[in-house]
């Protein structure tokens, strides 16, 4: 039995999700192969040799994979998966690109989100919001399948020694082009792998009132995120969003402020490690899932914690 985990990057590095992507791999058992497809990327694909429990690299090394279009790299993926008992790829908005068009030409089913391995062909993920946990067995001779990256721990970045092989094989499809790309640039930790969490909600009341939570996520050294609400009503931009249409986080400290709670927005925190919730609705759904909660108002109450970090 053997594993093609894709990897998730930009060329020049790994991004963390290849971590726990190859964790759940591990899980599963067999030799893991990790695809880089990309343009340059020897960087990519220098760091995936690294990674523990990886027996080898495959390296797609063309113009055509520059942005991993998935018209691109999903053919790839397909003609590739053929030799393997088990695809993966990290549930971000890149592994939920490519996967269900590797899924269509290979004429399998795809298992989405998995958060736990029970055995080779049996998986669990999260349904209704993640108020359910459905377990999928699967018969498909290739399995095809996205993981939640806060499912599983990360393996090791180093300790691996894996040989590196270069592949050929589809390259540009013809069917989309690369226009442009307009970057969020920070120097705060990235949404989904930071530690610290400091996310606010439609209680801000407006965009410039998250300058609050900026200055305490700045003291934290934590990443700053938002509910759909916030999102919604324009106080900051989309790929700040937190929840089951936004970012899965999964810190060791997730702080929510003027945040109710609502279903959608639960899915995407609740496995933090610690949750602390403000807000001065003591009904607030929020508080059910808090581990800390404190009922105030927000803009007396995140000042004060302000001062005392």
């Amino acid at each position: 039995m053997t594993i093609l985990v894709i990897a998730e990057h930009t060329n020049a590095a790994l991004a963390p999700a290849t971590l726990n992507t190859v964790a759940a791999a591990a899980k599963i058992g067999g030799d893991i192969h990790v695809l880089v497809a990309g343009s340059a990327c020897g960087a990519a694909a220098d760091a995936a040799g690294k990674i523990a429990g990886v027996a080898k690299v495959l390296v797609a090394d063309n113009a055509a994979f520059a942005h991993q279009l998935p018209e691109n790299v999903a053919p790839l993926v397909a003609e590739l998966g053929k030799g393997y008992s088990h695809i993966l790829a990290a549930a971000t908005s890149n592994g939920k690109n490519i996967l269900p068009r590797v899924a269509a030409a290979l004429d399998v089913d795809q298992i989405s989100e998995i958060i736990a391995v029970e055995s080779a062909d049996t998986f669990k993920r999260p349904i209704y919001a993640g108020n359910a946990i459905a377990t999928v067995q699967s018969s498909a001779a290739v399995k095809v399948i996205t993981v939640r990256a806060t499912g599983f721990d990360p393996v090791a970045a180093e300790g691996g020694s894996a040989a590196v092989e270069a592949v050929g094989g589809a390259a540009d499809a013809g069917k989309s082009a690369f226009v442009g790309e307009e970057l969020a640039k920070s120097d705060r930790p990235e949404l989904t792998a930071a530690k610290i969490v400091v996310s606010g909600g439609r209680g801000m009341q407006n965009g410039d009132n998250f300058k609050h939570l900026y200055a305490l996520a700045d003291k934290l050294g934590a990443a700053v995120g938002a509910s759909r609400a916030a999102v919604d009503a324009g106080f900051v931009p989309n790929d700040m969003q937190v929840g089951q249409t936004g970012k899965i986080v999964a810190p060791q400290l997730y702080i929510a402020v003027g945040i109710s709670g609502a279903i959608q927005h639960l899915a995407g925190m609740k496995d933090s490690k610690v949750i602390v919730a403000i807000n001065k609705d003591e009904e607030a759904p929020i508080f059910q899932v808090a581990d800390y909660g404190l009922v105030a108002d927000l803009f007396e109450a995140v000042p004060e914690l302000e001062k005392l970090v």
